[in-house]
């Protein structure tokens, strides 16, 4: 039978997890608020892993500021997750602004006022239309 996930899959999710409550817990920066890790994505050699990340509450100037913050700790966040896998080699994390869920949520509140429109469209052509019925 084959594997579902390959190596690099686990080794991703295994990242994502500890980052997760690493940069929660040892980060101090106060330039780093809420941290989401929406995926984390290691090459087949096992030598980077690419860090996608959105700050809740935050503008994309700060969230980029935040990203930057975490490029220069990934050395001492390197560290932490070396003690808790059990790995010969470290990926070398590199943390990247995710646009994704932000353009998500532009597109959603997009659909949600075109379908606010056709509605409200819809209801004027009806009370139009009825009142043309009755007489």
């Amino acid at each position: 039978m084959p594997r579902e996930f390959t190596r690099s899959d686990r080794v991703a999710d295994a990242i994502q997890r500890y980052l997760a409550s690493m940069i929660q817990q040892e980060v101090r920066d106060p330039r780093v608020g809420m941290v989401n890790i929406n995926e984390v994505k290691v090459t087949r050699d096992m030598a980077y892993a690419k860090v996608y990340v959105t700050l809740v509450g935050a503008d994309e100037q700060t969230s980029l500021i935040s990203v930057s913050v975490l490029n220069k700790a990934s050395g001492f966040l390197r560290t932490l997750l070396a003690k808790q896998l059990s790995m010969r080699t470290v990926p070398r994390l590199q943390f990247y602004y995710d646009h994704t869920s932000v353009r998500g949520q532009e597109l959603s509140s997009l659909i949600d006022r075109a379908v606010a429109a056709d509605k409200a469209r819809a209801e004027d052509e009806h009370e139009s239309g009825s009142g043309g019925e009755d007489t």
